[in-house]
């Protein structure tokens, strides 16, 4: 109800608006039954309800404190000084401390005096009695006549009288009884009264100030009263709106605002710089003064008939387009206003305009297709006649517009854009074009202003010697270090510190070892493991391929290390809407119900610039170890990471590609590429460890021989030549190698030798079991033994080299064996070891 904001306010608009119709206005807008149990309209008070998820009210989680708390599940601020001062644990301190009682918030409580059934109806004052009967008390007991020599419970039992009620206090929606029975007003407001009266030197109103005096407000309570009667009016109606557009209400905030709001006249002719002063340094109290001036402002355009679309400049908030990232409505203030004027061609501005209206993007599509618009009028603003008439503009002047897409950059003006976001770019362009053709608005615009493939943007191959995303081991190693540091200092509103410090390292760990998508990770069930056997699988959802319930399988550590987490989150008291989820949000009023990405990437971000030094894999000129990029270190990157250390260590693809869960293989392979440069320097190291089938050394002439011959067959190089013509798919004797004068194995094989090894081993135990013949198992063992025999050599060989030199081979070996992977070559699936892969 509005109570009594609906009465008719008689306002002069000498200010050429129309005050009294803007006022008739307002009462049509106004929200009938709004927040019921909260707000009341008669005493223009509004009381937050504790139990309401959408207002920042909450009951101090010490059992025995009534007082409110500023923070869900925290405590209030006499409780929290006491017990930062006190060596009780949290829980010990919840469920022991007595706070004192306190006068304020235990007024509505009466004296405990009864007799025969009948209660005092007097306000509680102290120590259970109202000031009255505790007066009584003190000059019964401690006076000199020593009236009564009983107890304090015997005298309320006995001699103490029940009292009727006092009147309500004058001021309204204050609930405090009168002092006495002829005055007016509580004990608070007597003071307050006598401070007003001698500060104007005994000349105030006391029916004025009385009409604009609130009651005594509480940490969740805020009152309109001292509200000139328009602006009560006009603050009502936008904090109703407001609260449309915004998750939840902070009373204790507003009750700050509204206080800077006392004494003006109105707001909807208050230039929005007077509203909000300029020492003004909360910035809370800032932003509540800002979006109800803001409301207003929208409020007066709706008065007068305008949409915030019907505009040349548009207010992303008001227009209030969804967004990938945020609310609707909650528009960043960064380029909150969008100015059409910059697009010159009043057809080409209509045309997107029009398709926004109609459309309704989500605010990155919007922007992308105004940009490129913008893109379109700058080229076609600096030709004759600017582009104003459609029917001139043609096929030459859309190649002089696609040159330019083909040059944009990023935002910062510098780097190029990469292709992908130039073809959007240019396909945002055409979406106008046909939108304006077929709404009827570019009937006159010239048919050759369209799409052609001789204005087609190139898809640009990456260079093959870029720098990849995912991040070293060595620097992954040096975070490992210090993950007990990880969430230090972290402000998660409503958890203790050391439960915000062991939720983001183990989100860490999991991205760390499944390589899994942030917002994958933060969404984990609580029920997300699931075991075979000695297997662990990772149940999760696939959001971006719209793919759930897939499994993953992952080391027992890892499993251990969700598990651990998980008998914490257990015990955890969170939003109701977080319950399912193994990683908890802030409050039930965010986009997701778990974790939110944004906050695990400023966590990460935070820990990662607290190291003192991160150092990247290589020195620098002076042999000082290079400080790595730490703007590379971001939670997706660790997806990436996983996918390299696989593909460096020879997963095949076809198996990576299903770890990673990707639609196409083409994707996978990106991790498999090798650089030519990297390729030329490995085999050029590798073509002098070759060795023949006995370990002798058998090094290639040159990298030409040993390209020719390393793709011969799986356990090395051959030098017969029909197989090399045929691609090594014609063996004479059945890639025996192990027995085969042509074989040319090297240390990048070793991996495969192995693993044929082990193999061979099983193929002779299946052999003895089904009692073939004895040549069968003897050549089974002569293709062991020597298999054996050129693995310990290279081994031998391996060891005897100086450092520096073994670890430019196992380099070598790392890059060979990812390059044939790629090729889809038969190479071991070991068990992937993130500490030794290297």
């Amino acid at each position: 109800m509005s109570g009594n904001l609906a009465e008719a306010l008689h306002l002069d608009g000498g200010s050429g608006f129309d005050l009294s119709a803007w006022v008739a206005w307002l009462k049509t807008q106004l929200i009938e039954d709004w927040r019921p149990g909260e707000w009341d309209g008669e005493t223009l008070l509004f009381t937050g309800d504790f139990d309401s998820p959408r207002t920042n009210s909450w009951h101090c989680v010490v059992d025995t404190c009534s007082s409110v708390s500023r923070i869900r599940y925290g405590m209030c601020t006499g409780c929290r000084k006491t017990f930062k001062h006190s060596t009780l644990s949290e829980a010990e301190f919840k469920a022991t401390y007595r706070p004192e009682v306190n006068r304020v918030y235990s007024h509505l409580d009466t004296c405990t005096v009864e007799r025969d059934g009948k209660r005092c109806q007097r306000e509680y004052s102290t120590t259970g009695l109202c000031r009255p009967h505790h007066t009584g008390w003190i000059k019964a007991s401690r006076t000199r006549k020593n009236l009564f020599n009983g107890t304090r419970e015997e005298w309320i039992r006995d001699i103490a009288v029940p009292y009727e009620r006092f009147p309500r206090c004058l001021i309204v929606g204050c609930l405090l009884e009168r002092i006495t029975l002829d005055g007016g007003l509580c004990r608070i407001h007597t003071r307050r009264w006598r401070m007003h009266h001698e500060s104007v030197d005994g000349s105030a109103d006391f029916e004025k100030w009385l009409a604009h005096e609130p009651p005594y407000l509480s940490m969740r309570q805020f009152s309109l009263v001292p509200l000139s009667e328009l602006v009560r009016l006009e603050v009502l109606y936008a904090i109703q709106q407001r609260d449309l557009r915004v998750a939840n209400l902070d009373p204790a905030t507003i009750r700050l605002a509204l206080a800077r709001l006392e004494g003006v006249p109105n707001l909807v002719t208050v230039a929005p710089e007077d509203v909000v002063p300029s020492d003004l340094r909360q910035r809370n109290i800032r932003t509540v003064i800002r979006d109800l001036a803001w409301m207003v402002g929208q409020g007066r355009d709706r008065f007068m008939g305008i949409e915030p679309t019907d505009k040349l400049v548009w207010d992303m908030k008001a227009v209030g387009y969804e967004s990938p990232t945020r609310r609707a409505g909650k528009a960043s203030n960064r380029a909150r206003l969008v100015d059409f004027s910059v697009i010159t061609q009043p057809w080409l501005r209509e045309a997107v305009m029009e398709w926004a209206r109609s459309t309704r993007p989500d605010t990155k599509r919007f922007r992308t297709h105004l940009a490129a618009c913008t893109v379109a009028s700058t080229v076609l603003g600096r030709l004759p006649g600017g582009g104003i008439d459609p029917s001139k503009v043609r096929f030459a002047e859309m190649t002089l517009v696609t040159d330019d897409m083909r040059q944009l950059t990023r935002a910062d003006g510098v780097a190029p854009m990469g292709s992908k976001g130039r073809r959007d770019h240019q396909a945002a362009l055409y979406t106008i074009l046909d939108f304006g053709r077929s709404a009827g608005l570019l009937d006159t615009l010239h048919g050759t202003l369209a799409r052609h493939s001789a204005h087609r943007i190139v898809v640009e191959e990456s260079n093959e010697d870029e720098i990849g995303k995912a991040i070293p081991e060595s620097v992954i190693r040096q975070l490992d270090a210090q993950l007990d540091r990880f969430g230090q200092d972290y402000c998660y509103r409503g958890y203790d510190e050391n439960v915000i410090e062991a939720m983001f390292q183990t989100v860490y760990q999991v991205l760390r070892d499944t390589g899994r998508r942030p917002r994958e990770v933060v969404s984990l069930k609580r029920g997300c493991l699931e075991f075979e056997g000695n297997d662990c699988f990772l149940v999760w959802n696939n959001y971006k391929g719209k793919r759930h319930g897939r499994r993953l399988p992952i080391t027992k550590e890892t499993a251990a290390v969700i598990q651990t987490w998980g008998g914490r989150r257990d015990g955890l008291v969170v939003p109701p809407g977080s319950v399912p989820y193994l990683f908890p949000a802030i409050t039930d009023l965010g986009r997701f119900a778990h974790m939110d990405t944004n906050n695990l990437s400023r966590a990460l971000r935070q820990w990662v610039d607290s190291f003192a030094e991160i150092h990247s894999e290589g020195t620098g000129r002076d042999g000082r170890p290079i400080p790595f990029d730490r703007s590379k270190i971001f939670p997706y990157a660790f997806r990436h990471s996983y996918a390299q250390r696989h593909a460096d260590a020879g997963v095949p693809i076809d198996v990576l590609k299903e770890l990673m869960d990707h639609k196409s293989a083409d994707t996978t392979a990106r991790y498999y590429k090798v650089s030519l440069k990297r390729k030329q320097e490995a085999v050029k190291t590798m073509r002098l460890q070759v060795v023949d089938r006995h370990g002798q050394p058998a090094p290639m002439a040159s990298n030409k021989a040993y390209e020719m011959r390393s793709v011969a067959v799986p356990f090395g190089g051959c030098v017969e030549p029909s197989n090399v013509k045929a691609g090594g798919h014609a063996c004479p004797i059945r890639f025996q190698c192990a027995g085969c004068g042509f074989y040319r194995p090297d240390p990048s094989y070793l991996a495969a030798i192995e693993d044929q090894i082990r193999d061979l081993k099983a193929d002779k135990e299946t052999a003895l079991a089904m009692g073939t013949d004895e040549y069968v198992v003897r050549n089974l063992q002569d293709q062991i033994n020597a298999f054996k025999k050129v693995a310990k050599n290279m081994h031998e060989q391996i060891d005897e080299l100086p450092e520096e030199e073994r670890e430019e081979l196992m380099e070598s070996v790392k890059v060979l064996r990812k390059s044939r992977a790629a090729r889809g070559r038969m190479l071991p699936l070991t068990v992937i070891n993130r500490e030794s892969s290297a």
